[in-house]
């Protein structure tokens, strides 16, 4: 690409990399081919010098054809210049009305910028400075012209967020669980917010923790097939039907004893055909689940509880209703709509608006268990508190959805066409990842107010203690890769950071939650300053706190403010990545470039760099002849490290050698099937979990070595 052409220019535009340094330090220049490809994804035609003018020409007059900027974010304790475009010679008057009603008078600065003429009009660019001390909130920032009144969204966020009252200054530790793989003797073959309450009491009063970090419980497909990972769910915004449980729905006592009957012999069956199964097999539970919920749902709701949900249906608003919708056509058309007829593809037509009141029932039904599932993980979070943990529930937020999900049917001039996101390659996967799932338009975003990311951060932070979120590089950059490329040969396009994690900090603020953001990888170094620097804690693995020559970084030397950990759910349980269990599937599944028995040295080595460090601390002797000897010394080194919160892996806890998720495969790998186990192999379910002296040995030397304090 050559420097200033049209194409760089359109490039710089839309914050497209045109050069970038790679894992290795090598400076990447993309082709132009790729940058062609992802500017298509905004709708923009750059397949010529022509064609890349004329849009570089729109690009530049969008600015000044419209009065006031699409939204604009700002942190408090620090002053914005807005700039207003009108009428050449105009006046125009400045105000700021804040969201509990007050009036803020903006009062207008020097600014010689002289006119532009676009389509024949004549517009002159004024200045106004927003005041630091503007409130945290929702504003409104409203141009008073000669031609009218014009509006825009403000938004106010804290300069830093603080920490729960609840932590105070105190450090804290929790687990991590894949709660689909938690399974007890009344679940349905798959973990669920029942066994999510009863986990949390064992971990909140017996074992001591402050919370619980679970996967994403976001919305799958309403029936077969359903995707297995948690991470490339239809919607962000909603839950996954599949972890409610339908014996805890309070109209399930109401029920007959001819439709409890029903329900048990529903669930018996369910457990005889997966007698045997050694995975999670999401299709053939969700058939037998739906069927349960469907009787459960025919019974008449007491009108105290129709109130409750029509508030819950009010208050969802059009989501609720484009999400049920999508649901109900999904059941009738197959999960793709892409597929289905083509009058059903558009959102608002005329057909989906008939088919809604054909099907006015089913629709309600995919409502009614939204607000089911909503109000079970609001009484896991208040259980897990009553337990006596200070946080409760950390949610999980994916980066992104795929082309088939109910986000993109329901709002698809949000996300860009034509490509997808993943990773570049780095040290863990030399060929990059593409993930399936669809980025944001970040012009998009701007324009809608951030009211998308606005709503999916309110409903996770409503029922949790804080919100981890995955990638969140990808509120900075994200990998964007055109159709028909590979994962290497794609590039970074930047998002208005300022803009999205200043609503997150005010979400956060507002809900009195914590957020953690999952920052491993190949990350700008400022990035993680900047997120220190607003209260986001960061997220450190044991094994990749080295420095550059490979040398384990001192625990007392780690970042404060950071949760860390030992494993991750893109690595094996510490138990099987002691045994290198990793490195031959990786091998096997052809993911790595040398032969295996080199592959394998490798690994060792760098694990006994650490090993070592562990021996001279005294945590290790050498002798050791069971792997949980050195699982517990990896744990007591972390409790050595500053950082705010220490997270224990529930497999590490219970021995599991299993790994969750291999990045890199799909099918090639069971990813996201295995069922919690111990380390003999066997299903660990929860009523052994709460009398594993295993688990015991690891709560104590958490509950030791971080002790509460009021």
């Amino acid at each position: 690409m050559e420097p200033g052409s049209y194409l760089a220019q359109l490039a710089e535009e839309f914050s497209l990399a045109t050069e970038f340094w790679n894992f290795n330090g090598e400076r990447i220049v993309p082709s132009d081919e790729a940058i062609i490809g992802i500017l298509a994804g905004f709708g923009v035609d750059a397949s010529d010098d022509e064609k890349a003018a004329a849009a570089l020409e729109e690009r530049h007059n969008a600015t000044w054809t419209r009065t006031l900027p699409p939204c604009i974010v700002q942190t408090r304790g620090t002053s914005w210049r807005v700039y207003v475009h009108v009428p050449h010679g105009n006046w125009v008057y400045l105000t700021v009305i804040t969201e509990d009603g007050n009036y803020w008078q903006i009062p207008q600065v020097d600014h010689l910028v002289p006119p532009r003429m676009i389509r024949g009009n004549l517009i002159g660019e004024a200045a106004f400075d927003l005041p630091g001390d503007l409130p945290v909130g929702y504003h409104r920032l409203q141009a008073t012209t000669e031609t009218g009144v014009h509006e825009t969204p403000l938004i106010v966020s804290p300069r830093t967020l603080g920490r729960p009252r609840a932590l105070g200054r105190n450090r804290a530790w929790g687990y991590s669980a894949q709660l689909y793989s938690v399974l007890s003797e009344d679940s349905w073959n798959f973990g669920d917010l029942q066994d999510l309450i009863d986990l949390s009491v064992w971990a909140g009063g017996q074992a001591g923790a402050d919370y619980i970090l679970v996967n994403p419980l976001q919305s799958g497909a309403p029936m077969p097939p359903v995707e297995d990972s948690p991470y490339l769910p239809v919607s962000r915004r909603f839950l996954n039907l599949l972890y409610i449980r339908p014996e805890s729905i309070p109209e399930y006592a109401e029920l007959t004893e001819k439709e409890r009957a029903k329900i048990a012999s529903i669930k018996a069956k369910l457990a005889a055909s997966l007698k045997g199964v050694d995975e999670i097999e999401r299709d053939v539970v969700i058939v037998s689940k739906v069927e349960a919920l469907r009787i459960v749902f025919a019974h008449k709701l007491r009108p105290a509880r129709q109130v409750a949900l029509n508030n819950f249906i009010a208050r969802e608003g059009d989501d609720l209703k484009r999400f049920s919708r999508w649901c109900a056509l999904a059941v009738e058309y197959d999960v793709d709509w892409r597929e289905w007829p083509e009058e059903y593809q558009q959102v608002d037509s005329e057909a989906v608006e008939a088919f809604a009141a054909e099907h006015d029932d089913e629709v309600r039904f995919y409502m009614w268990l939204q607000w089911v599932a909503d109000g079970q993980l609001l009484e896991a979070q208040s259980r897990a508190v009553d337990a006596g943990m200070r946080l409760g529930l950390l949610t999980d937020l994916p980066v992104g959805v795929g082309v088939k999900s109910a986000e993109y049917w329901a709002n698809p001039d949000i996300f860009a066409k034509g490509v997808t996101i993943g990773a570049p390659p780095d040290y863990f996967n030399h060929k990059g990842q593409e993930w399936g799932q669809l980025p944001w338009r970040p012009d998009r975003l701007e324009e809608l107010g951030y009211e998308p990311f606005k709503q999916m951060i309110r409903t996770l932070m409503r029922n949790s203690g804080g919100v981890r979120i995955d990638h969140v590089m990808g509120m900075f950059r994200l990998w964007w890769i055109p159709k028909g490329f590979e994962a290497a040969q794609g590039t970074y396009v930047r998002y208005n950071h300022e803009a999205m994690v200043g609503i997150l900090c005010l979400e956060a603020h507002r809900a009195g939650a914590l957020v953690v953001g999952e920052d491993l990888g190949v990350v700008e170094p400022w990035v993680r300053q900047y997120l220190a620097d607003r209260g986001i804690l960061g997220t450190s693995v044991v094994w990749f706190e080295n420095y550059d020559d490979g040398t384990p970084k001192a625990a007392e030397t780690w970042r404060e403010a950071c949760m860390a950990s030992v494993t991750t759910h893109d690595m094996p349980p510490t138990e099987g990545y002691l045994k290198l269990d990793h490195v031959r599937l990786q091998h096997k599944l052809g993911l790595l470039d040398g032969n295996l028995d080199d592959e394998l040295a490798q690994a060792k080595g760098e694990q006994e760099r650490l090993l070592r460090i562990l021996r001279e601390r005294g945590f290790l002797t050498g002798a050791e002849t069971e792997t949980e000897e050195v699982v517990l010394a990896l744990y007591k080194y972390l409790t050595l490290t500053p950082c705010q919160l220490l997270q224990v892996a529930l497999p590490d806890a219970v021995g599991d050698r299993r790994t969750q998720n291999q990045p890199g495969t799909y099918h090639e790998y069971p990813n996201w099937r295995m069922p919690l186990s111990n380390s003999a192999g066997e299903l660990e379910t929860l009523e052994k979990l709460f009398t594993d002296e295993r688990a015991e040995r690891l709560a104590k030397l958490m509950r030791d070595s971080i002790p509460k304090r009021p």
